[in-house]
């Protein structure tokens, strides 16, 4: 359905009959952007400092896989701190701080020594991969000086870089389960024999997946959980009490029930995220009500992937219930990629270069509490600035969808009290969008706070306007000040 709309530098609606309900028909925008129109929208826009919202913030991953220079990334983020501040951050996740069984080249995932963050010589370094023991306790102290949480990634399903040690559960085959001063444990703290493995004498697993089956923690075992969470001198009292860490992001959660993270955090308290590897938002849903815990919106993460990538359809980001955020938002932690979906090799299993900023505009704008990684940051600083500086302000209030189809999806913010929300237009097609909406904002200019859009419409006595957002990009519209 044609229509002629002149966008400089307010739009005259021709409503009528046009306005179907909440939207009207859509049409391919083929206007361009004047000098004009931009300094036109730039000198409208709110000032958003003046709107920070409650709880404001979002998440950095502040790694990735295979961090460069080894033994200087403490340091390396240091150095970046203070830019997190000012972008909005208030929390930063770092890699297992403990000693790995690869030694430098280790990413934390092969515990070995949870006590060695850094000063023991033992697999080959005194350093970790990452840096020293001081080195971490400085960059943890600066960010606390910025008002910046520091996570700890906590892996508790798995150790590695053990002695060998007859199991007798095993029928005597030799696994390597021995952790003491001598083997991979010289700290001298949390040494563990195979009792503290499965199969043991309690039982020969438990109830969740075994991950690395022969030395699987046996979380069952009071002398695990004693040296886990339970005592004055744990791992986990060491790394809030001594290092400094405010929460922790529990490790391939399958491994083990989630009743031990439960009593992890009734015991140590703080955040906590758990990762969760799983597709299906009830799955999520379950371990978040068992745990108490948040978890990693892997449901939300796979409907991006499968929307903005695979079937290039954005249809089923409008239907009810397929993600963690929409069942509980207050327990999702959304993301669009973290360490391990970027180096995995199956296109299925991340989202393309391409189509990230869409996929920010979508976390950074829905509720769900949203996570920046680490290498997306440095290669789409300015417009996730933008984007942060939208969550953390105009996203509020109940969301309404307003259309979702193959090529487009928008989505509507109400606001509450002085804030007037926003509305979120995603436009996946290789033509510029444009839709008449009906908005909550009577009489009103509007202008795009990611100036991906330069156009300035105005809604009329009922709401209604026509918005735009760019081929392949998104705009998210609020008032004008």
């Amino acid at each position: 359905m044609k229509k002629t709309i002149n966008i400089y530098p307010k739009i005259i609606l021709l409503l009528g009959g046009l306005v179907l309900g909440l939207t009207g028909c859509s049409k391919d925008d083929d206007s361009t952007n004047k000098t004009e129109d931009i300094i036109t929208s730039q000198s409208l826009k709110m000032d958003l400092t003046q709107l920070k919202k409650e709880n404001a913030g979002v998440f950095m991953q502040a790694f990735y896989w295979d961090v460069e220079p080894k033994g200087e990334w403490y340091n390396q983020i240091s150095t970046k701190i203070e830019e997190y501040k000012a972008a909005g951050v208030n929390r930063i996740w770092l890699p297992a701080p403990g000693k790995g069984a690869s030694g430098s080249f280790s990413m934390g995932y092969d515990p070995s020594d949870y006590f060695d963050v850094g000063e023991f010589d033992q697999h080959g370094t005194i350093k970790t991969r990452f840096g020293s023991r001081q080195e971490l306790v400085d960059l943890i102290q600066k960010a606390h000086a910025n008002d910046i949480e520091v996570i700890a990634d906590i892996v508790i399903g798995h150790n590695s870089g053990g002695g060998l040690q007859a199991n007798p559960f095993r029928g005597g085959t030799e696994v390597y389960s021995l952790f003491n001063e001598s083997n991979g444990n010289a700290s001298g703290k949390f040494n563990r024999t195979n009792d503290h493995f499965h199969p043991n004498d309690i039982h020969n697993q438990d109830d969740s997946n075994l991950f690395y089956a022969e030395t699987d923690l046996c979380h069952d075992q009071p002398y695990v959980q004693d040296w886990l969470w339970g005592r004055d001198d744990s791992v986990a009292e060491f790394y809030k009490k001594t290092l400094g860490f405010d929460g922790w992001r529990f490790d391939y959660v399958k491994s083990f029930d989630p009743k031990w993270v439960k009593a992890w955090n009734d015991k140590i308290g703080g955040f906590s995220v758990g990762e969760n590897f799983d597709g299906n938002q009830q799955v999520l849903k379950d371990w978040v009500d068992a745990s108490g815990s948040p978890a990693f919106d892997f449901a939300c993460f796979y409907r991006l992937d499968e929307t903005l990538d695979r079937a290039k359809d954005l249809t089923a980001l409008g239907e009810a219930d397929n993600m963690l955020r929409k069942l509980d938002p207050s327990k999702a932690v959304t993301f669009t990629a973290n360490h391990d979906t970027e180096k995995d090799k199956n296109p299925d299993n991340r989202i393309s270069y391409g189509n990230k900023l869409l996929a920010y505009s979508y976390i950074l704008t829905h509720d769900g509490y949203p996570t920046i990684f680490y290498l997306d940051y440095e290669a789409f600083k300015g417009q996730l600035n933008t984007l942060i500086q939208i969550h953390n302000t105009l996203a509020v209030g109940d969301i309404e969808i307003i259309e979702a189809n193959k090529d487009e999806y928008i989505m509507k913010r109400k606001g509450n009290g002085d804030n007037p929300g926003l509305i979120l237009y995603m436009n996946i097609s290789k033509q510029p969008k444009q839709r008449i909406v009906k908005t909550n904002w009577i009489n009103k200019t509007l202008v795009d706070y990611t100036d991906n859009s330069r156009a300035t419409p105005t809604t009329d006595a009922d709401g209604n306007t026509t918005l735009y957002a760019p081929a392949g990009g998104y705009a998210i519209w609020s008032i004008t000040k």
